[in-house]
């Protein structure tokens, strides 16, 4: 049976794509926050999962080596953009996209236990907010800034800034029942396409119209991304998940 694996369309996941069909490896669109329910559902085996979607799910996930994505000391493509300062959103209405599952969180955790303000109100974008969250590709589109919010912040910054560490936005998981061999075959192919992936992201002569990147500003984005778990990102996650629950108590 041919591994069904999720495919984010997003710059960021690019690289993870690199050798996948030439390996026998059949790709299925997705989206982050449908990738964790897919996957308990049958309709793909594997994908990078919201950070947020893998807690308690140990029972039907399994991790796939050590892929994530992961900002280091900024994250380039998570952006709150406000009308206000964000020490003053106490209360205040943010509108959020479907696909914002692991920033929505961060964004949370950070206003109440880093800048010690009230809950926000969470709303649509569309519905005239004091500020939105973007993130993925239309992050980087709107990463120099949003008209009538002059205010921006980058959460991956506002992370380590707090707390001297990466962190990580979405890990790669598999179905708990998927066949171990075929797991290696994904995590070879992963290896091996993250090289190459990431090289030629590097060395891009073109620019990404569709996001407003130059190529140097492609290269510039992809040194603030880790693709791997090291101790660093293990103990991020710790973290966050202990700030999370301090928050829900």
């Amino acid at each position: 049976m041919v591994m069904k694996v999720g495919r984010i369309p997003y710059m960021i996941c690019e690289p993870f794509y690199f050798d996948t069909e030439r390996r026998g490896l059949a790709l299925v669109d997705t989206m982050p926050h449908r990738a964790a329910a897919d996957i308990e559902q049958g309709t793909i085996d594997a994908a990078p999962v919201p950070i947020v979607d893998t807690f308690g799910k140990e029972e039907h996930f399994q991790p796939v080596g050590g892929f994530c994505i992961a900002s280091t000391d900024r994250a380039g493509s998570v952006f709150l953009h406000s009308k206000l300062p964000i020490e003053e959103l106490g209360g205040a209405r943010i509108g959020v996209a479907d696909e914002a599952r692991t920033s929505v969180k961060l964004l949370q955790v950070l206003l109440a236990l880093k800048y010690q303000v009230e809950p926000p109100t969470l709303v649509a974008i569309q519905e005239e907010p004091d500020a939105f969250l973007v993130m993925g590709d239309r992050g980087l589109r709107q990463r120099r800034g949003a008209r009538g919010f002059p205010h921006k912040y980058d959460l991956g910054e506002e992370w380590f800034d707090w707390t001297r560490l990466p962190f990580v936005f979405a890990r790669w998981m598999a179905r708990k029942d998927v066949d171990a061999k075929v797991l290696a075959l994904l995590e070879d192919t992963l290896y091996v396409g993250l090289e190459d992936g990431v090289d030629t992201l590097y060395h891009v002569s073109e620019p990404r119209e569709n996001l407003l990147m130059l190529p140097r500003d492609i290269v510039d984005y992809v040194q603030g991304i880790r693709y791997y778990l090291g101790m660093s990102e293990q103990k991020s996650i710790r973290t966050f998940r202990e700030y999370l629950e301090k928050l829900e108590a």
